[in-house]
């Protein structure tokens, strides 16, 4: 596999993002690419730089053996354009923000991480005023695209 670098990318770098990171982080580890399969999040609100993800969150990655409480919420910064090889906004909103941010030169890189990873058109829900049913339904949303995701970099179309 051609290593790879990705990053995910939600509103706030609390709930979305940072799970799946962990899901995205734990998936290529246990498939054996853990090497070649880098990953990040970052939010494209300042609000919560240098919090631990949501307490749901946590929760909801806990319960399926993901530990993302070394995660703290960042910004996303010019140079993670050039950075990462994938930039994978969670919803729509996130996709135009990071669509407006890149250049030329970095614009191909910005997906819906839904319609890139499964080829669903779909937004990621942002459960944040949710309970915690709503992140074990994020956590669901995330494997499936994750394992979608990992599997279409294996076997690249």
């Amino acid at each position: 596999m051609k290593p790879v670098r990705i990053l995910f990318v939600c509103l706030g770098n609390i709930c979305q993002s940072p799970l799946a990171e962990g899901v995205m982080r734990a998936l290529a580890r246990r498939a054996g690419y853990g090497e070649a399969v880098s990953v990040d999040s970052a939010g494209l609100g300042a609000w919560h730089i240098g919090h631990l993800p949501d307490r749901r969150s946590i929760e909801a990655a806990k319960a399926h053996g993901i530990d993302i409480t070394d995660l703290r919420g960042r910004q996303i910064a010019t140079v993670d354009l050039a950075d990462f090889d994938l930039i994978l906004g969670m919803d729509r909103r996130n996709v135009a923000e990071l669509q407006r941010l890149a250049s030329l030169e970095t614009m191909h890189k910005v997906h819906l991480f839904m319609k890139f990873a499964a080829g669903r058109n779909d937004d990621v829900p942002d459960p944040y005023y949710e309970t915690a049913d709503a992140f074990e339904a994020l956590y669901q949303t995330l494997e499936a695209g994750c394992s979608s995701l990992l599997a279409k970099l294996v076997r690249p179309s």
